[in-house]
Parts: C-alpha cells; structure tokens; sequence
C-alpha cells in the first residue's frame, strides 16, 4: 500500500519511513507523487489543518489520474506551541506569528518578549502535534500527542533542529531541560510528535 506523506520536508520522510518499518507500506513525500502546491492552513485547529493537507495531497492525485485507479493512504501532520499566559498562542500560528519569514531566532525573540512580565511560575505551556490519516476511501483518522512544560526566561540548548526554534525554549515538566538540551532520542522518547507516530503506528501494525 502507497502512503503519500503530505510534506515536501525529505527528514520528516525518513522518519516516517523509520517509523513504520516493517509495516506493509511504501511512504512517499509529496513531491514524489508528484504534487508539489501548498494547501493554505487556515484551519482553527491543528487536527483541522492537517486533515486540510492530507485530502488536499489525496484530491491532486486522483484528478491527475486518468484511470481513477490511484488508490493511495495520505497523511499530514501540524503542530505548535500553546502557551497558558497567551490564552494558547501561538497555536496554529506557532509557524508564522512573528510575521511571515521571520526567523527561527526571531520567533524566539517574539514569544519570550510577549512573556517578558509573565512571573517565572506562571510561563506553563503545551506543546501540540496532530496527525490525520486519510484512508483509500475518503475516511478520517486522527491522532494527537501532547506534552505539557514550561517557557523558560532564556534560550537554552546547543541541539537546534531546522524548523523547530521552539526546541530552545520549551522544558517539558519533570526534565529540567529543554528539548533543545536533549539528544533526538531522549527528545522522541516523550515529545508531543512521539506520542502522535506512536498512536499512529499502533493504528497501522492492526491494519489487515
């Protein structure tokens, strides 16, 4: 069975590949099957945003189908950064609430100057990661990872992940560090996005 991944990022393939090693489907990216627009994300929520993604990548292929015999899964994620103080922004803005184009270091810059009189103990957040998985047959799935922390008052850690400046200045409770301090294990082993691809696999393994 064909998955077509609903992302143009070639590491969030690998890691979808990885994940579902040894399960009986063949993951592409979307540019491989050969859809290369963007949908615009204006869902209100993330599960709203990636299940626009996913029947988007779906809907391209079976119009550029002849045959109408494509039959393929598609799968989209969205994710972010909910803070308590901010009445849960960024949210679905996590990506572009600093203005588009801005940087990694300048959305950084942003959230902490949005929390400058927010007092050390009332910084609580959530981080969100939400996946759609769309069936043959037109039918939803959707898993959610969730994992609760803290904004610290500074940056902190040396790991930055392209596209993910928020690593820096989020500490998942009970850690003590930032996800931005942590190896990509420690960081999978109980990020929001793990707990999602873990659902995800589980859901996929009892496939027949």
């Amino acid at each position: 069975m064909r998955l077509v991944f609903a992302t143009h990022n070639a590491n969030k393939v690998t890691e979808m590949r990885q994940l579902l090693r040894g399960l009986p489907f063949a993951v592409v990216s979307a540019d491989e099957a050969g859809v290369y627009e963007d949908v615009v994300e204006d869902g209100e929520t993330f599960e709203a945003n990636a299940e626009k993604k996913a029947r988007f990548v779906q809907n391209v292929i079976a119009r550029s189908d002849a045959t109408k015999q494509t039959r393929v899964w598609s799968l989209a994620d969205d994710s972010g950064l909910c803070i308590d103080a901010l009445g849960g922004k960024p949210g679905v803005y996590s990506a572009r609430w600093a203005g588009e184009g801005a940087t990694g270091e300048q959305i950084v810059e942003y959230t902490l100057e949005k929390l400058r009189d927010v007092l050390e103990d009332r910084r609580q957040a959530s981080f969100v990661s939400a996946l759609v998985l769309i069936s043959p047959e037109g039918a939803r799935h959707a898993f959610r990872g969730e994992v609760r922390g803290r904004i610290p008052l500074a940056p902190r850690g040396t790991h930055v992940r392209p596209k993910l400046p928020y690593d820096v200045i989020f500490e998942p409770d009970g850690t003590g560090r930032t996800f931005a301090e942590m190896t990509d294990e420690e960081k999978n082993s109980l990020s929001h996005r793990g707990l999602a691809f873990n659902e995800l696999r589980t859901y996929m393994a009892a496939l027949k």
